[in-house]
């Protein structure tokens, strides 16, 4: 039997829910911040460094971890070796294989991404989008990932992806890359 403050609960939830989810996002832009360009085969060729955390659309940061990259750039092919530590000891690999398809796009897979990675530089600027199997504790939990980044400096840049389920936003990564 539904109460009252059942229903209300509920429609709590779900007006918090539809919130998080029409909250804005970036676009990519047509004019731009800075002069500078963001081309992924410089910034990420060598070695790189990220520091990041996950935290829900309520801002609860649930996990913290560090990223070392180790990315080659073969003049077509750019290959992102990252290996994740996170807070808790617990350490992930993920080998990423992208390939310029344009002069602003760029295809990508890695190991648990569904079909094929997408996305568009222009300017300071690049979005990615992929669905993926996470790990999680009790196996691997399917989520998209809208993924934004800026070039801030020729050695720093900054990363947000919006994560979500079922076209319901679960929450963000948010990480700084440095180059070494």
């Amino acid at each position: 039997m539904i109460t009252g403050r059942s229903l209300i609960t509920c429609v709590a939830v779900a007006s918090l829910a539809l919130l998080a989810a029409c909250s804005g996002k970036p676009k990519v832009p047509t004019t731009f911040l800075s002069e500078r360009q963001l081309n992924l085969e410089e910034f990420f060729d060598g070695k790189t460094v990220a520091y990041g955390q996950f935290q829900d659309v309520l801002g609860n940061v649930s996990r913290r971890f560090e990223v070392d990259i180790d990315g080659t750039w073969d003049g077509k092919t750019l290959t992102l070796v990252e290996d994740f530590i996170y807070d808790d000891g617990a350490t992930e690999q993920r080998i990423w294989t992208l390939t310029k398809t344009g002069d602003d796009t760029w295809a990508g897979t890695a190991p648990g991404v569904l079909g094929t990675a997408s996305g568009t530089e222009r300017g300071d600027t690049f979005n990615w989008k992929y669905k993926i199997d996470l790990p999680v504790k009790d196996g691997t939990m399917r989520v998209g990932f809208d993924d934004w980044m800026w070039l801030l400096t020729e050695d720093r840049l900054l990363n947000r992806a919006y994560v979500s389920r079922f076209g319901v936003r679960l929450g963000e990564v948010i990480l700084i890359f440095e180059k070494e």
